[in-house]
């Protein structure tokens, strides 16, 4: 069995033009001991070349399988459903076979997230303006993203803060 995430790229941008929400969700898959006991690995499916993407992969000190995945492979795995998009895709392989099991986007990738799950248990919750909140409790500033800061991906700061190189070979930083 296979969990696949959909990583949405953005070819010749520099670090932190490179997609924030794929950026946070993919931050959170660190330790796969435990789904590879059950005979699931895992891995990442970029949606754009290899060469500036993996030098991304290393920059976060990502360490999961990293696959680039472009045009004919990538409509014929996503079946028609929207390419540049993040999704989580499943599939089962039997024999020969290989049959997709499960998929998402949107919302649907919170799974790999537990960010907001610890945050939903507190008394403010996310603190995203669309929560039915009462008034005066804090919420993310109107025209504020909340996967960004200072231009960057929220999750990219401490690896800068720690000197990592973030250089794609795109020619920006």
């Amino acid at each position: 069995m296979l969990i696949t995430y959909y990583f949405m790229w953005h070819a010749g941008k520099p670090a932190p033009e490179q997609c924030e929400g794929c950026t946070f969700y993919t931050s959170q898959v660190r330790e796969l001991s435990f789904i590879h006991s059950r005979d699931v690995t895992y891995a990442t499916f970029c949606q754009g070349p290899y060469e500036e993407s993996s030098r991304y992969r290393d920059f976060m000190g990502w360490e999961m399988p990293w696959y680039a995945i472009q045009g004919a492979s990538l409509d014929t795995l996503l079946v028609g459903r929207r390419v540049g998009m993040m999704h989580i895709v499943c599939y089962l392989r039997q024999g020969s076979r290989v049959f997709e099991t499960y998929w998402t986007t949107r919302r649907g990738v919170e799974a790999m997230d537990n960010n907001y799950r610890l945050l939903d248990l507190t008394v403010y919750g996310r603190q995203e303006r669309w929560e039915d909140s009462p008034a005066g409790w804090p919420k993310q500033p109107k025209g504020k993203h909340s996967y960004r800061i200072d231009g960057r991906p929220i999750v990219q700061w401490p690896r800068v803060n720690d000197g990592h190189s973030d250089d794609l070979g795109t020619g920006g930083r």
